[in-house]
């Protein structure tokens, strides 16, 4: 079977299933809520109208737009490395790798398609992200008054490597999902990872000398860096406790280091095992 064929395959399988839009879904809700309170909030309150706020405001205007859209990678980035490692796991779960090994006897082809439908589906959620984002975000920037920057060429910029970001986290998933069989055992990793240990290590990085010169090389620093605003990064400034973090370009490089070694173990262990 050709790539080409592969590559359908691993789509079919995909679009078949309800996961991908189910996440999908949860993504757009999830992002535009949370879009919508913190834009109201940061919105009013660098207009200074925000209800029992000073009158001089508390957030500064100055990288305010960013930072609003931003959200769509700084809270969403999760739903991609979920569907990247459910993409790969549910073939473990449900058995279905037999056949498709049968189908498709080199396995790095279908890792390789499956990467192919992991980037489609990194852009699509990262267009789903950024609307969810950047509709409320705009919207109440404009409400109050302020300058969205939908103008301008580094809001832009910053979009696209919002989309950049997802696609490798999808890949990272693959990753994790090929390294991790079992699909509970992923998912359990994943979301004490992202939800529970890094963002605590983050937090005591602002305390612990050095220990955000560590910290700036986990994925979601990596991340936060790659897109250039976070509101992680953005309110530590503000509290006086910011920590090191990379040039966009050298975040990148960290987040694709961390696909590409996820990839490279989970096919020289678990991918090239024998399944039943």
């Amino acid at each position: 079977m050709s790539l080409a064929n592969a590559t359908r395959s691993e789509s079919t399988k995909l679009l078949t299933t309800a996961m991908w839009w189910i996440l999908g879904l949860i993504l757009l809700v999830y992002v535009a809520l949370t879009a919508t309170g913190i834009g109201f909030v940061f919105s009013a309150s660098a207009a200074g109208e925000l209800p029992g706020g000073s009158s001089g405001g508390h957030i500064p205007t100055a990288g305010l737009p960013a930072l609003l859209y931003s959200l769509a990678s700084s809270i969403g980035y999760v739903f991609p490395l979920l569907i990247g490692t459910l993409m790969v796991t549910a073939e473990f779960r449900h058995q279905t790798l037999t056949p498709t090994f049968l189908a498709t006897p080199r396995r790095g082809q279908v890792l390789t398609a499956k990467a192919l439908v992991g980037i489609v589906i990194g852009v699509a959620y990262a267009i789903v992200a950024l609307v969810a984002a950047v509709g409320p975000g705009a919207g109440f920037l404009a409400g109050f008054g302020q300058d969205a920057e939908l103008g301008s060429s580094d809001t832009w910029a910053m979009f696209g490597r919002i989309v950049i970001a997802f696609v490798l986290w999808v890949l990272i998933g693959l990753g994790v999902g090929a390294l991790v069989r079992n699909q509970v055992a992923a998912v359990v990793v994943v979301l004490a990872f992202t939800q529970f240990v890094e963002p605590i290590g983050r937090v005591a990085a602002a305390f612990v000398k050095n220990l955000d010169k560590v910290m700036q090389f986990l994925p979601g620093a990596a991340s936060d860096a790659l897109v250039g605003s976070s509101i992680y990064t953005t309110m530590g400034a503000q509290s006086g406790s910011a920590s090191a973090q990379l040039d966009w370009w050298a975040g990148g490089l960290v987040l694709l280091a961390y696909a590409v070694v996820l990839l490279i173990l989970g096919y020289a262990t678990s991918w090239r095992r024998d399944v039943e």
